[in-house]
């Protein structure tokens, strides 16, 4: 049963979750500027739901200081203008100050990454989740599940003793399997984000999502918002008409085990002008071929 105190939050992730990239200056900083520009872009085109701090913001490769920021700079743009879904993790005691960090400028909910670590158990996952969820009580929180090893009662354990655990981003590859784990934790229970974005957003909401998260919509939130449209209207053909437009660029970010998953988006947001290429290690650009494309593919979408 959902609270009435997380309604707000709830329809939010009901949507189209934004995952913003962080740009970078040329000295390799955080370009303050052009993350401003690129959030306001989003906003104006309709986006109502951000999440800083996800894989496509290059989470895992900023440093503290940095993650702090870029929470920091979503939550002033945005305003009241959007929902912001700060992303944590790292070590439990990192993820917890993250939480409170968010909590304390004003971001309604947390995003809780996938634990990083070689050794995690059923009841490890439950004990991280539930420490987060804990420690920020008027906060939605939403794991992201990537491991298909855990099962859905787990995910009813944690929302058991922690009522703000209000919706998943289950990026599961696995149509089957996602419509399983739903089911056995609560289909009603959550809101259910399709965490693979647009290229499985039709499977997932055939089996019961009603979001998904989107790097693409930094290049192209028209085609975002125009599936999600297609999506809620039960608009199947036309969900996938937008499908067939962007398969390609989605390819090319599932390429090389997904190593290029970032690095296609800046090199779409190059192309337009909107920020640097540069992403850092353990990604890199990507080669001449591909970058060619991606300026192929960004030039259809414009006629």
């Amino acid at each position: 049963m959902s609270s009435p105190e997380f309604a707000a939050q709830r329809a939010a992730l009901a949507d189209v979750v934004a995952i913003p990239v962080t740009p970078f200056a040329e000295d390799g900083s955080v370009d303050r500027d052009a993350f401003r520009a690129l959030l306001r872009r989003l906003l104006d085109a309709g986006i109502r739901t951000l999440t800083p701090g996800g894989n496509t913001g290059e989470f895992h490769s900023l440093a503290p200081g940095e993650r702090r920021l870029v929470v920091e700079l979503t939550v002033d743009e945005a305003g009241d203008r959007a929902t912001v879904l700060a992303g944590v993790g790292h070590d439990l005691p990192t993820a917890v100050a993250s939480a409170r960090h968010a909590e304390a400028l004003g971001a309604r909910m947390v995003m809780v990454h996938q634990p990083v670590h070689p050794y995690v158990s059923e009841a490890g996952w439950v004990a991280y989740h539930r420490a987060v969820a804990e420690a920020v009580p008027g906060l939605g929180v939403v794991p992201y599940v990537r491991d298909a090893r855990l099962p859905g009662a787990r995910l009813a354990e944690l929302a058991d003793g922690c009522p703000n655990v209000i919706g998943v981003k289950y990026a599961v590859p696995d149509a089957a399997r996602f419509a399983a784990f739903a089911r056995d934790a609560g289909l009603e229970r959550f809101v259910w984000v399709a965490g693979l974005a647009e290229t499985y957003a039709p499977a997932y909401f055939g089996a019961g999502a009603t979001g998904f998260t989107s790097g693409l919509v930094n290049v192209a939130p028209a085609l975002s918002l125009t599936m999600l449209e297609a999506l809620r209207a039960g608009d199947h053909p036309a969900a996938m008409r937008v499908w067939e437009r962007i398969r390609r660029f989605e390819e090319l970010r599932a390429a090389h085990g997904s190593a290029d998953n970032v690095a296609v988006v800046k090199e779409a947001l190059a192309v337009l002008g909107l920020c640097r290429a540069d992403v850092r290690p353990p990604s890199t650009p990507p080669d001449g071929e591909a970058r060619a494309e991606v300026a192929a593919i960004v030039a259809g979408w414009s006629r």
